[in-house]
């Protein structure tokens, strides 16, 4: 009996063929969005952002309307109109709304996630840019969204008395807008701090020394020197971009929105250089 072998050659296996993933500026835009959305502290710290802008600007007109006639009426109060009186929260929502930008990418230093960002991103600056956008939107709208809120009802609480405002009144509109822009701004501001100090805890710190405590500090120099300096600190022209008075001291809401965007972007070209020419 006899056996036939046959033998056939094996094919090669063909290569497989990997997908060509290209990085573009809306991948990477998308890739900071969903990293945003999925961290719990955004939610939770975007939430308090928005309670306190509304909260404490509720509040404020309560007092306010309580307090009318009285003796013991504050004179910053005196002189308060339904606009100031309801983004009184302006200068608490901008700590929670700073401090996230600053997580926004800090976080990812502490944890080493950075790496892997940088990885998939090797130019390195879209990821800056992205990450700034993305949140510099979402503190924007939710700034916005806020201001309106507690416009809304605070001006439904001083309703009657020498502070009362409506929408239609001049200059209020451009006022919660410009709250919000200046909010949005702040986070942006933080985003940039985070990634220039690569440190949780260093760029809170500058973020409130530059937005509460210098200012303080300012008032200890002679006026004359107070007059020259004070109006372009960081907090000082933000707040002129929703004032809805202003006099010499102050500045215009239009220059007040140049000079604060000069201080973002001289952060942002900090975290930016730091960003390219050192190791993460």
């Amino acid at each position: 009996m006899s056996t036939t072998l046959t033998t056939t050659a094996e094919a090669p296996p063909a290569p497989q063929v990997r997908p060509a993933y290209r990085v573009t500026g809306r991948r990477v835009l998308a890739s900071e969005w969903a990293k945003l959305w999925s961290l719990r502290s955004t939610w939770i710290t975007l939430g308090l952002g928005l309670v306190f802008l509304v909260a404490f600007g509720l509040i404020a007109a309560s007092h306010y309307k309580s307090n009318i006639g009285s003796p013991h009426q504050d004179r910053d109060f005196a002189t308060a109109t339904a606009v100031s009186l309801s983004l009184f929260g302006t200068n608490f929502a901008q700590l929670a709304l700073g401090v996230l930008g600053v997580l926004v990418t800090a976080g990812e230093y502490s944890t080493g996630m950075i790496r892997s960002t940088l990885a998939a991103v090797p130019r390195r600056l879209p990821v800056l840019w992205s990450k700034a956008a993305v949140f510099g939107l979402v503190a924007l709208v939710v700034a916005t969204l806020g201001a309106f809120v507690a416009f809304g009802f605070g001006s439904g609480i001083v309703s009657g008395t020498p502070a009362a405002m409506g929408f239609g009144h001049a200059g209020v509109v451009r006022s919660l807008l410009g709250a919000g822009l200046y909010l949005g701004l702040v986070g942006v501001i933080g985003t940039a701090l985070g990634a220039l100090l690569r440190s949780v805890a260093g760029g809170i710190s500058v973020l409130v020394a530059s937005l509460m405590l210098v200012p303080g500090l300012i008032s200890l120099l002679p006026s004359s020197w107070q007059d020259n300096i004070s109006p372009y600190l960081p907090s000082n022209a933000g707040e002129s971009m929703f004032a809805l008075t202003h006099d010499s001291t102050t500045l215009s809401p239009g220059a007040g929105l140049l000079v604060f965007l000069g201080w973002t972007v001289l952060v942002l070209a900090g975290a930016a250089y730091r960003l390219v020419r050192s190791d993460v």
